[in-house]
């Protein structure tokens, strides 16, 4: 089978998730083609990557507001359709398969539904309304539009595949999707060199080390751990905590303006986009790991990868509870019930000076992760969902 991925918001292979269902389909024995955006350090146009091929098309920057969603998203639609027509005059495709966000992209696969019959694949990473709604904090006549284009993509698919349980209720209910074209694929790190070994000097001296990896985007929540960190630092009066953020995203130079204005310079380091090698010694290092993502109606649905690496990592975790945080990482983590900077940074404090707890949840964690939420399960489905789209390879 001839299988297309298109996915917007970030390129592969720095898109986990995509890399891997890529890699997961082509190890099934399928032809895997995949077109991204040029950002984040992949600017190749096109090459050929582990059997891989990848097309990636320029895009505008990053959307921090209205106009910047309407130009960010255009301009990946033209070019995201061109890369496709290549694709298409290259060898053609069976199944053209449409990561979220944003619900867009039908707009791409609809004339190869329409006039080559290629059957249409929804995979379901956030529910775009819902993420709007948290980017821009109200909802007007965008939002609507937004549910509409949701709606669209559903009823153009032959199966949805989403990221969790919740997700997927929430789909198969707007979609009236039936259970035999809705499939649950959990994102989990399969990829990941959990044997790197530590590196003490991203301490800077001190006794612990809190990391977060993730986007830096105004729904992230980064500036509630900046926030706690200086809680931890000014008010608890801790010289002893090292603060290590990586990543990047739309808000990373206004969180470092926030930072130093803080003045915590000296106590908390934020490198931007790091390399892999850099990230699992970073993960390897921590002696905690932070998700400051808000409780909100959107967060609630979203599986965090930053949850998932710290249970393969076995570091225990301080978050917001968030209803799909809570069920990743189960009895693996604290819970901050209330969207508090002061209440996250107490309780992180409590964790650190806690030993012996760390250990408990580090240990639940990563079995959690190893037993109910590997990889290997989650291509199960992924293959299961495939062959439900009727799709027939043409030799």
């Amino acid at each position: 089978m001839r299988v297309l991925i298109l996915v917007e918001n970030l390129p592969v292979p720095f898109d986990r998730r995509v890399w891997q269902e890529a890699c997961a389909l082509r190890d099934a024995g399928h032809e895997v083609t995949v077109i991204c955006p040029q950002m984040r350090g992949h600017t190749q146009a096109e090459e050929v990557l582990e059997g891989i091929q990848i097309y990636r098309h320029w895009i505008s920057s990053e959307a921090g507001s209205l106009r910047g969603f309407i130009a960010e998203y255009a301009s990946a639609l033209w070019g995201e359709l061109t890369c496709a027509f290549k694709a298409w005059r290259k060898g053609g495709f069976d199944v053209i398969h449409l990561c979220n966000p944003p619900d867009l992209l039908f707009l791409v696969a609809l004339p190869f539904k329409l006039f080559g019959g290629v059957k249409v694949i929804f995979d379901v990473h956030d529910l775009w309304p819902e993420m709007f709604e948290a980017k821009f904090g109200k909802r007007g006549l965008m939002y609507w539009a937004v549910r509409l284009a949701e709606r669209c993509t559903l009823a153009l698919a032959d199966v949805v595949i989403a990221t969790n349980q919740s997700v997927l209720a929430a789909v198969k209910k707007r979609g009236r999707l039936s259970d035999d074209r809705a499939f649950v694929v959990r994102t989990a790190p399969n990829r990941m060199n959990t044997a790197t070994p530590p590196d003490d000097s991203l301490r800077s001296g001190r006794k612990y080390l809190v990391g977060y990896v993730g986007v830096m985007g105004n729904a992230d929540g980064v500036d509630y751990l900046l926030r706690a960190a200086r809680h931890i630092v000014r008010t608890r009066g801790r010289e002893d905590v090292q603060f290590l953020l990586m990543g990047a995203g739309p808000e990373h130079a206004a969180l470092l303006a926030l930072r130093d204005e803080l003045g915590l310079q000296e106590h908390l380091s934020m490198p931007g986009r790091v390399s892999d090698e850099f990230l699992c010694r970073g993960l390897r290092t921590i002696d905690v790991g932070a998700a400051c993502d808000p409780i909100n109606a959107y967060n609630d649905h979203c599986t965090m990868n930053k949850v998932l690496e710290y249970m393969a990592f076995a570091k225990p975790i301080v978050m917001f509870g968030t209803v799909e945080g809570r069920f990743s990482a189960g009895d693996g983590a604290v819970y901050v019930m209330e969207n508090s900077a002061e209440k996250l940074g107490d309780a992180i404090l409590d964790l650190l000076d806690d030993e012996p707890r760390r250990r408990a949840l580090a240990g639940a964690g990563h079995e959690r992760l190893t037993r109910d939420l590997n990889w290997a399960r989650s291509v199960e489905q992924l293959v299961l969902a495939y062959g439900k789209t009727g799709a027939k390879a043409p030799f």
